[in-house]
């Protein structure tokens, strides 16, 4: 599969969670013994519980720096959950499910995304931030090198998103 979504991956026991440790990093799977690499393009999207849930496990450092964002969602507001069982309410969502676009569109964007500008200026300023993380005594792990060249990456898609070719200081702080 090019797009693996782990529902509840704090509750996956730990064979489980080297198995996708391995596909995060290394961008393969091992079975039995044989080796089978990812396709292009690969993501990995995952759901978590919090931890103080019953069956739960922190993940661990290495396994988090692979992803590229945590986002909370929270719960909806009165009228999104409305609008949650007027549209999902008697039928199932994934039923209706089509595709946006393809493998060779996502190349694309990627080939596009990469071509984006930053300035050597804010280059600097996003380097300053990451150290900052690396360098407070109230965060106990700053951002991995791994993690500002995929500030930097994400960075550079948000502005192709936006409709431009370059980076503004916006988009690093958005991101």
């Amino acid at each position: 599969a090019n797009l693996i979504l782990v529902d509840e991956i704090n509750r996956a026991p730990a064979k489980t969670q080297s198995a996708l440790f391995e596909v995060m990093e290394e961008r393969q799977a091992t079975v039995d013994g044989v080796t089978y690499p990812m396709e292009e393009p690969y993501l990995v999207i995952a759901t978590q519980n919090p931890v103080e849930t019953e069956g739960t496990y922190p993940l661990p450092e290495a396994q988090l720096d692979r992803f590229l964002m945590q986002i909370s969602m929270g719960y909806p507001s009165k009228e999104e959950e409305l609008t949650i069982l007027d549209r999902f309410g008697s039928g199932n969502p994934l039923t209706d499910l089509k595709a946006v676009c393809n493998k060779k569109d996502l190349a694309s964007l990627k080939t596009a995304a990469s071509a984006i500008f930053v300035h050597p200026l804010l280059k600097d300023y996003l380097v300053n931030l990451v150290q900052a993380t690396r360098n407070d005594s109230q965060i106990l792990d700053g951002v991995s090198p791994r993690g500002s060249l995929a500030l930097y990456r994400a960075a550079k898609a948000y502005a192709l998103v936006k409709g431009r070719d370059y980076v503004i200081p916006e988009d690093i702080k958005t991101l």
